[in-house]
């Protein structure tokens, strides 16, 4: 089974463990320096949590799906950009210390997604990674045109800044 993944950065970063802990009744899957994640089963949620700055709230980081192969990932790259998303993979990528294999897209309000798997542990919470390959634009639109247009007044499909130069995608903050 699937999981959806919330990251969030925080500035308080033992608080925010101590916190989540009593709310999902689940102690940390994984603790290191500046980072913790939370594996809950009910509701089907990784939870990670990364060290922000002091003193300034909570923002989500990203989003995601974490599955279970490198196939998942390649079907749903495969999926997305069929149906006309822009997506861009990273393979072997180490980052919140774990190897990965993902594909990136963005929302229509430009939030970061994030499908991937974990392929194993790491030392490392930031981005390492050869150079990730070019955007993979959509070969068809499978919209109408009129449909293409009111999505790019709407902004969807517009260029955005791409790829996430690090594991730190733009911050949304949480009202």
């Amino acid at each position: 089974m699937s999981r959806v993944q919330l990251a969030l950065r925080v500035s308080d970063l033992e608080g925010s463990v101590a916190f989540y802990s009593k709310l999902f009744g689940v102690e940390p899957a994984k603790r290191r320096p500046g980072y913790a994640n939370f594996a809950v089963e009910n509701p089907p949620l990784k939870l990670v949590l990364l060290e922000g700055e002091a003193d300034q709230p909570t923002v989500m980081d990203h989003l995601g799906v974490e599955v279970f192969s490198t196939d998942e990932v390649n079907a749903a790259t495969q999926r997305l950009t069929d149906s006309g998303l822009i997506t861009l993979e990273e393979n072997n990528t180490e980052c919140c210390y774990a190897l990965q294999d993902k594909v990136w897209v963005r929302g229509p309000g430009n939030e970061p997604w994030e499908v991937y798997t974990v392929k194993a542990d790491s030392p490392q919470l930031e981005k390492t990674a050869e150079a990730p390959a070019a955007p993979r634009r959509p070969r068809r639109n499978p919209q109408p045109a009129e449909t293409r247009q009111a999505a790019a007044e709407r902004g969807v499909g517009a260029r955005r800044p791409w790829p996430p130069r690090t594991h730190t995608p733009p911050r949304v903050p949480i009202a």
